[in-house]
């Protein structure tokens, strides 16, 4: 669990000064080679983190101490599920289907891809978009020839 934590806090981490970055940085401002290269790099390593890193430490965490393995069935004929509040158990021969840990695990492990791909298409619109933001922002503030705030006199 402290490894799985500790991947999403580094990704938390790694995602967190894209934002500062992208409102400091001009829009159009053209990228040079060292640039380029450093943020292809960093980049790539963000990527490698949120799909491989993150995703492996919560398989990982599921398959040792939560113990979310095939071999323990929770819906079916065997399953160890009880319904809360009800006292209802799963138990009966009568469920077609064998639901092991493991399914929740697989899961639950898309779910975390899933979240991580909307995030990273978000991201990149949010970033496309910056020029139309700051054009907003610049039509409700009026501003002098030398680009000072203009200020209402008393």
């Amino acid at each position: 669990m402290v490894a799985f934590l500790t991947s999403l806090l580094i990704a938390a981490a790694l995602i967190a000064p894209i934002f500062p970055y992208a409102k400091r940085r001009p829009v159009g401002t053209p990228l040079t080679w060292g640039e380029a290269a450093v943020a292809g790099t960093y980049i790539f390593f963000l990527l490698f983190w949120i799909y491989g890193v993150v995703p492996h430490q919560f398989l990982t965490w599921a398959d040792s101490e939560l113990s979310w393995r095939p071999d323990r069935i929770w819906f079916g004929p065997g399953g160890q599920i009880t319904m809360p509040f009800t006292g209802w158990s799963l138990q009966t021969p009568w469920f077609p289907m064998v639901i092991s840990a493991q399914i929740f695990r697989d899961i639950i492990a898309t779910l975390i891809y899933v979240v991580f791909l909307g995030g990273q298409i978000w991201i990149w619109g949010w970033w496309q978009n910056r020029g139309e933001r700051a054009k907003a922002q610049k039509a409700i503030e009026p501003v002098t020839s030398y680009g000072r705030p203009l200020m209402k006199r008393a």
